[in-house]
């Protein structure tokens, strides 16, 4: 499948105001408005693009939940194996989980 057809919210801008915790570059198309209880958000990265170990604390509910809509890529939790991704995939991350995902190297 064709990228840009599978990328169905779009790129967004570049991401300036996280760039800080990425190495390569990603695009932040947020989702759901202002008056979201529900912070949403497409990001796409550029092939290689990957964001830095990181833990989304919660006192309660929280977490981060991934939604692979185009393009490959990896998600991995400290201390188990990196695991593959391709579209359609779904990853939901607990609270307090350390990990990283970002795009294959070709993709």
């Amino acid at each position: 499948m064709d990228f840009d057809k599978g990328n169905i919210f779009g790129c967004g801008e570049k991401n300036v105001a996280y760039a800080q915790y990425f190495d390569g570059q990603s695009y932040l198309c947020p989702l759901g408005g202002k008056d979201s209880l529900v912070s949403m958000a497409n990001v796409t990265f550029e092939p290689g693009c990957r964001n830095h170990w990181h833990i989304h604390h919660a006192k309660r509910g929280g977490g981060q939940i991934l939604l692979v809509t185009a393009g490959e890529g990896y998600y991995q939790e400290w201390g188990k194996e990196p695991r593959k991704l391709k579209p359609g995939d779904v990853v939901v991350i607990r609270p307090e989980v350390k990990h990283w995902h970002g795009a294959a190297p070709h993709s």
